[in-house]
């Protein structure tokens, strides 16, 4: 079946591809795989239609799948779809995906491969957060600067539910990395989660200091502007 699924899987991404967008999009990404030039909506599509046709049985059916298109890859597009195929409901919530979103992470090395992983990360944090966070807090330290940016991504989206002690050990983590590739993920998880705590952010902005590179800072106040200054009236000392 999971055979069944991959050829599927790739002959209809033969099918939609544009060579002209391919080559495009193999220069953007400075990949040395080629690119289909199909649209990741398109890519989505596709697995979608796929699984509904040739549903997996089990998460070791899905996991072979998932294998098989990302080991034997030619197009770049074959490694997207196999990170599509982890968001299968028998995929979620589960611990034991976590080797094979290891070796996407590190296999992948760049960026459109690894930030497509972070919402599967963050739902496993939200599922197993002890395990999770002790986790994470490992990756922020890996010689591996792929790991280390989905250690800090790991939170994108999560709002309220972020866990604000693992945000700041992940970031604190990699202050010093002068790769540009971690400064920007810092400034945009710290960007991402002013909207939800603006107070917070500016907290850990003011407290990083200097530590924080200008790229870092500058993505994580995008959304905030200058702090508010206190006004104080006859009655009541307010924030404006």
């Amino acid at each position: 079946m999971s055979e069944g699924l991959v050829t599927t899987i790739r002959t209809a991404l033969h099918v939609a591809a544009d060579p002209v967008r391919g080559a495009a999009a193999q220069r953007y990404l400075k990949s040395k795989m080629p690119s289909l030039g199909v649209r990741v909506p398109e890519v989505r599509a596709i697995v979608r239609n796929a699984a509904r046709r040739l549903p997996p049985q089990s998460l070791s059916e899905l996991t072979a799948a998932v294998t098989g298109l990302w080991r034997e890859a030619r197009w770049r597009e074959e490694r997207l779809a196999a990170i599509e195929l982890t968001g299968l409901r028998l995929a979620r919530d589960e611990l034991a995906m976590l080797p094979l979103y290891e070796e996407i992470i590190r296999d992948g090395a760049w960026w459109d491969l690894v930030d497509s992983l972070a919402h599967r990360l963050g739902g496993l944090l939200l599922a197993h957060p002890g395990t999770m966070a002790s986790l994470l807090r490992r990756w922020s330290q890996d010689p591996d600067l792929w790991i280390r940016r989905a250690s800090i991504t790991a939170q994108l989206g999560a709002k309220g539910a972020t866990d604000r002690a693992l945000l700041a050990d992940v970031i604190t983590a990699n202050l010093g990395d002068r790769e540009f590739f971690i400064r920007k993920a810092i400034g945009w998880a710290l960007r991402d989660f002013s909207t939800t705590d603006p107070d917070w952010v500016r907290g850990f902005v003011d407290r990083a200091g200097d530590g924080l590179s200008p790229l870092s800072r500058r993505e994580a106040l995008r959304k905030l502007g200058p702090a508010a200054p206190l006004e104080e009236g006859p009655q009541v000392t307010r924030l404006r």
